[in-house]
């Protein structure tokens, strides 16, 4: 799980330290992979003959490392090395850049590509397989659109898949949901050979790191990678050093995750799909479509999977994203804890990943029962607002709804902030930005809040109170970075400006306003070990 603690003493001085414990430290002294002390920059002094390094910031900000909780990292360093199609504006700009990668992969025995979005184009249709097959040549292609729950192929990756038109999700020229895109993925996803995965797997740990992100939750599972590769990911994070693997597996066979060495039988266990698929499960009809998307697990099957991980001291947990689906994980941990306890349920610390449509009576079980709402930020911000595709597959009303963070907040749900990267991509600054300028006004928090969101909720959600942010005792796991003028930003102006007091102790973050430049990453620290340092500019 973990990259080795250095058994290094540093002190870092003449620089602005977050940390609780005091709101105006500059300095930070770190010893056998801890934080040993926080303080000001006289107090500095006396530690800097007893240390192995001293480092000056230079008025740099120090803050503890962020924690993406919800990321598939073999998926993200294919996009990021392959045929990555977020950026294109058109179907034909897209089987362009296909025919483009696949004459510069002649070698490749499937072709792999993500992040299509026909909702964006104007043609509003994705390539049809007659289109694909021409770009590529006729080689086996798989193109998985941006939110992962539906793709695109090629008729030569079909016939990889006897029996493929016959499963549910099979269309003969558009995407394929459900279990026919489940059967196509692992046939291509297990054409990557094990070399070829593992500089995948690099080449999201060192985005990553380079992010200032010391730990992610690996989100696995028998319908999105394979055992290999997931075994495989956590044996090159106690490997080599880079940021934190915390691993879930999503099966209803816990001992199985267990075997594997997930932290839970939790993750992506999908109770329905998602809203830019017309998968996501609804209580009422899409707007844009006749039908209310698809179940795949029942409250049954929630709660006996709620109950056995309970009991087995494993966390349990679920994607579910409409309101049906909700309602689904809701109904079955209600029943699990009419089985084993609410103590014992609250106490497993169980999750829901990306829970957008919810209702108040949702927020209110949900802070009830003690789960988890691991949320995606950026979500709203790519296809929130009037326009965006959320309107588009729920009208405007429903849309409006969705991923009110201010209220799970207000309720006491435990938020824990993540990209699902590659389905938006690994970016805590900005992530924390979409939370504190939400599309819909009412659903904005604070950027303090978002941002203990997605440092300290993440550390949280795997079961460590102690961790995720910067005082003595908890792991040195903190990023420096360049950055302007701190300020404290809170959607009511009057907490703004009382947090601004120095009164109010409370220490300032950089501004993320709309248009104004992010912080850069200078250095990343894993356990005292530096497992990222921004090159010579």
């Amino acid at each position: 799980m973990s990259t080795p603690p250095s058994t290094r003493t540093v002190l870092l001085r003449r620089g602005e330290v977050h940390s609780p414990a005091d709101p105006f430290a500059t300095a930070m002294v770190v010893e056998a992979g801890h934080v040993a002390w926080v303080g000001s920059e006289g107090a500095a002094d006396a530690f800097a003959d007893g240390v192995d390094e001293v480092v000056d910031l230079d008025g740099a900000l120090v803050t503890p490392a962020f924690t993406d909780a919800h990321v598939h990292t073999t998926s993200t360093g294919l996009a990021l090395t392959g045929l990555d199609l977020t950026g294109a504006r058109s179907r034909a700009e897209a089987l362009t850049l296909v025919r483009q990668h696949a004459d510069d992969h002649p070698e490749d025995r499937v072709l792999l590509g993500h992040g299509w979005d026909a909702a964006r184009w104007p043609e509003d249709r994705p390539p049809s397989r007659g289109e694909l097959d021409e770009a590529t040549g006729g080689r086996p292609l798989y193109l998985s659109r941006i939110d992962v729950h539906s793709a695109v192929v090629t008729t030569a990756l079909l016939d990889l898949v006897p029996g493929v038109a016959d499963r549910p999700g099979f269309s003969p020229d558009g995407p394929l949901t459900r279990d026919a895109h489940h059967a196509v993925r692992a046939a291509a996803l297990g054409a990557v050979g094990s070399r070829q995965r593992t500089e995948a797997q690099r080449a999201a740990l060192r985005r990553a790191a380079s992010l200032g992100i010391g730990s992610v939750h690996e989100c696995g599972g028998p319908d999105i990678s394979s055992e290999d590769d997931f075994t495989g990911l956590l044996d090159l994070a106690r490997s080599e050093p880079g940021p934190r693997v915390v691993g879930y597996w999503a099966d209803r066979d816990i001992e199985r995750a267990r075997g594997l060495g997930a932290l839970g039988a939790a993750g992506d266990l999908f109770v329905d799909g998602a809203l830019g698929s017309h998968t996501a499960c609804l209580h009422e009809p899409y707007a844009d479509a006749a039908h209310t998307g698809t179940a795949y697990l029942s409250a049954e099957d929630v709660a006996a999977h709620v109950v056995a991980c309970t009991e087995a001291g494993l966390q349990a947990g679920f994607h579910a994203i409409g309101d049906a689906a909700v309602t689904a994980v809701v109904d079955g941990v209600r029943a699990a804890v009419d089985k084993v306890g609410l103590a014992r349920v609250r106490a497993a610390r169980h999750r829901v990943e990306h829970a957008e449509m919810l209702s108040p009576e949702s927020i209110a079980a949900f802070a009830e029962f003690g789960l988890t709402a691991s949320v995606q930020p950026a979500f709203d911000a790519l296809w929130g607002g009037a326009e965006g595709m959320y309107a588009d597959r729920l009208g405007a009303e429903r849309a409006r709804a969705l991923n009110p963070y201010a209220a799970l907040l207000r309720a006491g749900v435990p938020l824990a902030f993540g990209s699902d990267s590659p389905v938006t991509p690994l970016d805590p600054w900005g992530t924390i930005r979409a939370a504190a300028f939400h599309r819909t006004p009412e659903h904005r928090v604070s950027v303090r809040a978002a941002f203990t969101a997605h440092t300290r909720g993440g550390w949280r959600a795997v079961g460590r109170d102690d961790a995720g942010m910067l005082v003595p005792g908890a792991p040195a796991d903190y990023a420096v970075w360049r950055t302007d003028e701190l300020i404290v930003q809170a959607p009511d102006d009057r907490v703004a400006r009382w947090s601004t007091d120095p009164r109010s102790g409370t220490p300032g973050l950089p501004d993320l306003t709309p248009g104004a430049q992010l912080p850069v990453c200078l250095r990343t620290v894993v356990s005292g070990q530096t497992v990222f340092v921004r090159p010579e500019e």
